[in-house]
């Protein structure tokens, strides 16, 4: 898989991709991620990439010259399986979004930022838009490391155990089950003795029930 990320402020994007699973998935060549700096795309001595907005009101907004050549020119050297814009009021990422995502070859991220892009460019040139919250950030950067994490542990050979992810919390609807390690017993607290019995049939079954359990406490509307 191929990421290429378009934003105004690349520095704050690379320490995520310099460690833990995101690094070791680059390092295996598992994936490629790219940061592209909007401001290279400018003709302006300035390298401005915002303006005042048409009609009036507060705040910047994204010109669409620099974005459309900045894509215009990765369009011209691969084909994209889609152009993703970060924005608070795109459709909500999910485990269900990412794991579509995962299957994908190419993928392009825009950061937006200020008080938006010119929506000529969600019009034109995006194919997705995605949000990580009812929430609003001082740009999309950290939305984009967000989504880069969810959709890059997914592919085959990140995770040192494949099937650890097919266990996460969201993959079948439900959250996770408690889970528990060394040692057995803690300051009186102690682990549930069926998971300490081998009986690995009753060991799941055990798993499903709190599965169900948590999610009924926690998040029930999972369960509409």
């Amino acid at each position: 898989m191929r990421i290429d990320i378009i934003t105004v402020l690349p520095e704050l994007l690379k320490s995520p991709f310099e460690a833990s699973i995101l690094k070791r998935a680059i390092d295996k060549g598992l994936v490629e991620v790219h940061l592209h700096n909007l401001r290279d795309y400018t003709d302006n001595s300035y390298n401005q990439v915002d303006d005042y907005q048409f009609g009036g009101g507060a705040g910047m907004v994204m010109m669409i010259e620099p974005i459309d050549k900045c894509i215009s020119q990765l369009k011209s050297q691969r084909n994209y399986d889609e152009v993703i814009y970060m924005t608070p009021d795109g459709s909500t990422l999910n485990q269900k979004m990412a794991n579509s995502l995962s299957l994908l070859e190419n993928i392009i991220i825009l950061c937006g930022h200020y008080k938006g892009v010119d929506q000529r460019v969600r019009d034109l040139l995006i194919t997705k838009e995605i949000s990580i919250g009812d929430y609003v950030l001082s740009g999309g950067e950290l939305g984009a490391a967000v989504l880069c994490d969810t959709i890059i542990r997914l592919l085959p050979g990140v995770l040192n155990d494949e099937t650890s992810a097919l266990t996460d919390s969201f993959q079948d609807g439900l959250l996770a089950p408690p889970v528990y390690t060394r040692p057995a017993e803690y300051k009186g607290v102690k682990v549930p003795e069926i998971l300490l019995s081998g009986n690995f049939g009753k060991i799941e079954q055990w798993r499903e029930e709190k599965a169900l359990e948590r999610t009924e406490k926690l998040r029930p509307d999972l369960l509409q």
